[in-house]
């Protein structure tokens, strides 16, 4: 019920046209994609919205017309999922992208980085990216293994009967950390107790990807204390303030900032009440606070405090962050995020041309995340994104009344799952708390592009839908044979 029922991805008709100068500078890019939103508007009109952001890739490209459409029709409807639209959009302009590159007899990897969109440079919408823009350190992180990788899958097609053959592909994402164009804030606070505790109240819902960890790791920064001496009270509506949805790849940038903020104002209500400076340390003890800096050191008996701050606390430290987006024009130019994503992977896959599987052997993946909080809880993010993805590229399939049960509808299992070499760039967010972006989203997004590169490597035909199904891939084979086995 639950897979004949809840929301899909958006399916997607991209047409698109990219140019570049002989000497591999881009020019302009030109799109228009439908996103078939089902039977209700559900998220139709974020995705429709999205897409024309990040029509052209992570590039700096100075001309672009991109438009889009989200189109009723009597099928299940499309919700929010891991992308918004994104991997649908990235599978298309990189494509264009490996198209230029052989054209012009260009190293697609390089050809990637010569247009990689730089600090100082303007996106399609007219935004200048002032800071943290890392693609092309992301790229530079991968050309050693891309060329290791596309040597050794030239020798193994060199000396094999032809039918396994390997492929390394590339593919860039940038993706905007937030709602489009909107305010999307978060408030945080962080109550200290007359017995010492120290309570971070956060709103902000973990669905696995390991918020709760961030809030109280920036939350314990800002106020100076351990995080095992932190208690934390999450997702209670009588206790926590707003903190937004937990979707856009938003809450370790929009609310790992407001939580950062609400750790420094206790902090400095607790300096004021001591009489010191920033740079005094503070000991949380039972109903009592050290305060030290330099020899001389201040008590604070939190018993002589009045407890009637939020929920009994006797101070309470307030964070609240929206980013700074702004609305887009008629022309579609404006702000519509405060800061951006970026990553780049390579993937090696294996192709039996008599059968028309894909095997993907091996995936480097370098995201640039402004500054990694939990650089666990980060790799293991690119790790699902990447697994994912390669759903996406070659066996998850939605077909109503066909695939609503897990034996049709195939999805990546342990043995699918290649290793992953994951390669953390940060270049920091001065928005963001302590430099930190998002990275749900942009660990799926680039990950299907580069393994339909890889298709191409192996076998010479690119593939346009996904995903590439043992059956595409025979056909389109044996298409460029003139149909003959």
């Amino acid at each position: 019920e639950s897979m004949a029922a809840s929301t899909k991805r958006h399916p997607s008709r991209i047409t698109a046209r990219y140019g570049c100068t002989k000497d591999g500078d881009l020019v302009a890019y030109d799109m228009t994609g439908d996103f078939n939103t089902g039977a209700y508007v559900s998220w139709g009109l974020t995705v429709k919205d999205r897409v024309p952001v990040h029509a052209t890739g992570p590039y700096f490209v100075p001309n672009v017309e991109a438009q889009t459409r989200a189109v009723f029709t009597n099928e299940t409807p499309a919700g929010a999922f891991r992308g918004f639209g994104i991997p649908q959009a990235a599978i298309a302009h990189d494509t264009l992208m490996d198209m230029m590159a052989e054209k012009i007899g260009m190293d697609p990897l390089e050809f990637r980085l010569r247009n990689a969109i730089r600090k100082g440079q303007e996106t399609c919408t007219g935004q200048v990216l002032d800071y943290s823009a890392g693609l092309d350190q992301c790229l530079e992180a991968l050309r050693e293994p891309w060329q290791k990788a596309r040597a050794a899958a030239d020798a193994f097609n060199a000396e094999t009967d032809g039918v396994k053959r390997r492929g390394v592909g590339v593919g860039c994402m940038w993706y905007g950390c937030g709602n489009t164009s909107l305010s999307n804030p978060s408030t945080m606070h962080l109550g200290l107790a007359a017995d010492g505790t120290v309570t971070l109240y956060s709103g902000a819902q973990d669905i696995g990807q390991g918020t709760n960890t961030t809030m109280v790791q920036v939350a314990a920064d800002g106020l100076g204390i351990r995080m095992d001496k932190m208690k934390l009270v999450w997702g209670d509506t009588d206790l926590t303030a707003d903190a937004g949805k937990s979707s856009a790849s938003r809450q370790a940038y929009v609310s790992g900032k407001a939580a950062m903020l609400a750790g420094m104002d206790l902090r400095q209500q607790i300096l004021r009440l001591a009489n010191v400076g920033d740079d005094a340390d503070i000991e949380f003890g039972d109903g009592k606070l050290a305060v030290r800096e330099g020899d001389a050191v201040r008590e604070i008996d939190l018993s002589e405090l009045s407890a009637d701050k939020r929920h009994g606390n006797v101070l309470v430290g307030e964070g609240y962050f929206d980013p700074p987006a702004t609305g887009l024009d008629e022309n579609g130019q404006g702000d519509p995020y405060g800061t951006y994503g970026f990553g780049a992977q390579v993937a090696e896959v294996e192709v039996d041309v008599e059968l028309g599987t894909v095997k993907v052997l091996h995936v480097w993946a370098a995201h640039d995340v402004g500054a990694a909080i939990n650089p666990l809880q980060v790799e293991g993010q690119i790790h699902g994104g990447v697994a994912q993805g390669l759903g996406l590229a070659l066996m998850e399939e939605f077909i109503p009344g066909r695939t609503e049960n897990l034996h049709d509808y195939l999805i990546p299992t342990f043995g699918d799952v290649p290793p992953i070499d994951v390669y953390l760039i940060e270049d920091p967010e001065p928005t963001g708390p302590y430099g930190a972006k998002g990275i749900g989203e942009p660990a799926l997004i680039p990950t299907p592009p580069a393994i339909f590169g890889a298709i191409y490597h192996a076998t010479g035909v690119r593939m346009k839908q996904a995903p590439a199904t043992p059956d595409r891939v025979r056909a389109a084979i044996l298409a460029t044979r003139g149909g003959k086995p």
